[in-house]
């Protein structure tokens, strides 16, 4: 085909400009962004290999010249002034890039997993009132990293929204609601404009959110970090790999399991005669229910009326919460699978299976350690038809034993989809922010790990030591302590709930470190309590005091020793601001007293000072005490700041040979 000669000039004219693509910056440099005040703030992305890149700010009109390498890759850093706005900042390499309304103030990530995740939006306290007031703070910021994995370290983030929000009751609604309201006290008080990067994931492990090379100091990861090296970047290729491997261990599991005969089952027949077997109430935890000490399978198995309408009609399938994984059966079929042991069990059971008269649910629970079974809100366990037409499944439910987690082959795990393999959050959810100016970083996880409580004293440091590794820098690092939660205590436990609690406030011990007490605001039933501007405030308490020198009360009680007298224990506090107190003006509860023989009686608790003397008539020699030493401890020691004292324990008795 021919071409005429100008056009063909024109075209020709026109080619430089189409190869000479726009500077690209990572997802997490938008417009409404905030920067770290007074800081020498990092800007980074890619341009044509040798081109030069201008950076120009507009608070102060200075330029910032840096050459993208052979890559394409560049890099350079900017200081900034004290807090303000809004700027504008430019990057160009020949074709500009703007980014408008942007703010200088104080940034702060925060992460960890569901109670962090849970939005403002998800019933929290007051929270008609605070969606309506969060229009009246447009200079606080928003940036949600959206969910998702890699199994090795990612260049850039995926982000919701398009990147950074400028706060309004619409945005904040999907956001996190603990964030915000740490993010809002600091901005009420400080009156500066504050950025909030959420990177969180509902259920996730700390070891997700750490990187390879800091976890291969911990042997009992060694050989999952190892894998995740061998692992393909495809998502397609690793899930192909775990069909075949999931498709391998059923095979095995076939083999091993007694509800298996000839390779298949009978146990989730409905025509299965399960009168031998023996009931348990669902929701609750198996190992409260005569069960203590079981890890493995265990099968459940529940029986129920389908009305005629709704024969061949495709019908919802709740089970609350299953700890920690499941493989659901409606009439002999399996109609779901989920792994993790925080997450909400939904499953669609199709038309075909659904007849009038008698249907059998069967579910083969996987506990790997701890707690284990279906748990949460009863109203959340169901048959539905729709929202007004459902069969209540929560109740009795037979049960039987299947095999003991030794016995039993490893189950697969889709690293495909799984967030709750080493790295793999770490990768694509805090790698691409590494460099990014902050001031520090907020997190509350843990409940995903109380399995393994003794070791997470070794893996919440380290993770901590290794974000600050990365980005160069040791940031202050504020943690939420585990709330209570769970049948309230009646007498002396062991609680895995406690141990991690422990290990928590034991992270104190590395420096630029803070722990906001919340034993008094969790809920039995809920292990998502709703008063999050409470957390928020406790958090920003801390960060008000350590981080900005505000000569305020930021902690509890903290326990700082002991001494052993005649029938007694008397313990001494720190941060008793004010003087110690009750909750209520009544008697001291919480505390527990035991001799040589490691058994706990509830105690005798008197308020001397800044110290609490510790007795009981049962107990001639005293040798340790416990407070609050329960998954949802009966306690109620405060300072006169109004903030609660931590659980902690005089003793170490605890067997901790599942630290690794």
């Amino acid at each position: 085909m021919r071409i005429c000669k100008p056009i063909f000039l024109l075209l020709a004219g026109l080619l430089p400009l189409r190869l000479l693509a726009d500077v690209k910056l990572p997802a997490i440099f938008t417009d409404n962004m905030v920067l770290q005040q007074r800081s020498d703030v990092k800007f980074w992305g890619e341009a044509a290999p040798g081109r030069t890149v201008r950076i120009t700010t507009s608070w102060d009109g200075r330029s910032y010249e840096t050459a993208a390498d052979a890559s394409g890759r560049w890099t350079t850093a900017v200081e900034t002034p004290s807090a303000g706005g809004p700027y504008t900042v430019t990057i160009s390499d020949g074709r500009p890039v703007e980014l408008k309304n942007v703010l200088v103030g104080e940034v702060w990530i925060c992460s960890g997993q569901s109670n962090m995740e849970m939005r403002v939006a998800d019933r929290v306290t007051n929270m008609e009132r605070e969606l309506k007031e969060a229009d009246g703070y447009r200079n606080i910021r928003l940036l949600h990293i959206d969910n998702s994995t890699s199994p090795a370290p990612l260049a850039d983030a995926k982000v919701r929204h398009g990147g950074w929000q400028v706060c309004s009751a619409e945005n904040v609604a999907d956001f996190s609601a603990t964030g915000y309201f740490f993010g809002k006290e600091l901005h009420r008080n400080l009156d500066v404009p504050v950025g909030l990067i959420e990177t969180c994931w509902g259920g996730t492990l700390a070891e997700a959110w750490t990187s390879g090379g800091a976890l291969a100091d911990i042997p009992y990861f060694r050989k999952r970090v190892e894998k995740v090296k061998t692992l393909p970047e495809s998502t397609e290729a690793r899930n192909r790999i775990f069909v075949e491997d999931m498709e391998a261990w059923r095979g095995e599991m076939a083999l091993v399991d007694p509800a298996f005969e000839k390779g298949k089952t009978g146990w989730v027949e409905t025509s299965f005669d399960d009168t031998a077997w023996r009931e348990i109430a669902a929701p609750g935890f198996v190992q409260d229910q005569g069960l203590d000490g079981f890890s493995g399978f265990l099968w459940m198995r529940k029986t129920v009326e389908i009305p005629a309408s709704w024969a061949g009609k495709e019908l919802k399938l709740d089970l609350a919460v299953i700890d920690d994984n499941d493989f659901t059966y409606f009439n002999g079929v399996e109609v779901g699978h989920t792994e993790g042991c925080m997450a909400f069990r939904s499953y669609t059971v199709p038309a075909s299976l659904v007849k009038a008269g008698k249907a059998t649910i069967a579910v083969r629970v996987m506990d790997t350690g701890g707690k284990g079974g279906i748990y949460g809100d009863p109203n959340s366990m169901a048959l539905r038809r729709s929202d007004k037409e459902f069969i209540p499944l929560a109740g009795a439910w037979k049960y039987k034993l299947g095999l003991g987690l030794g016995e039993a082959p490893e189950l697969p795990v889709n690293t495909a989809t799984e967030p709750n393999y080493p790295t793999f959050l770490y990768n694509a959810m805090i790698h691409p922010l590494v460099g990014y100016g902050i001031r520090g970083a907020i997190w509350y996880q843990g409940e995903a790990n109380v399995a393994r409580a003794a070791q997470y004293r070794d893996l919440l440091p380290l993770m901590i030591r290794d974000w600050r590794r990365q980005w160069g820098y040791d940031f202050p690092f504020y943690i939420v302590q585990l709330a209570n939660y769970m049948k309230a205590q009646e007498g002396p436990e062991e609680s895995e709930w406690a141990e991690l609690r422990e290990a928590q406030a034991e992270t104190l011990n590395l420096e630029n470190t803070g722990l906001a007490v919340i034993i008094d605001i969790g809920e039995a039933e809920d292990i998502h309590p709703k008063n999050k501007p409470e957390v928020g405030r406790r958090l920003s308490l801390i960060a008000r005091a350590q981080t900005y020198g505000e000569r305020i009360p930021y902690s509890g009680p903290l326990f700082e020793s002991y001494t052993l007298g005649d029938g007694e224990i008397r313990i001494r506090f720190s941060h008793t601001d004010g003087g110690l107190k009750t909750a209520d003006g009544g008697p001291v509860e919480g505390f527990w007293i035991a001799g040589g023989d490691h058994r706990f009686h509830a105690a005798k608790a008197v308020i001397e000072g800044d110290e609490v003397v510790v007795s009981s008539d049962e107990v001639a020699f005293p040798v340790a005490v416990r407070y609050a030493w329960a998954n949802n401890p009966v306690c109620n020691l405060y300072n006169g700041a109004g903030l609660p004292a931590g659980p902690f324990r005089t003793d170490d008795w605890t067997n901790d040979a599942k630290r690794y």
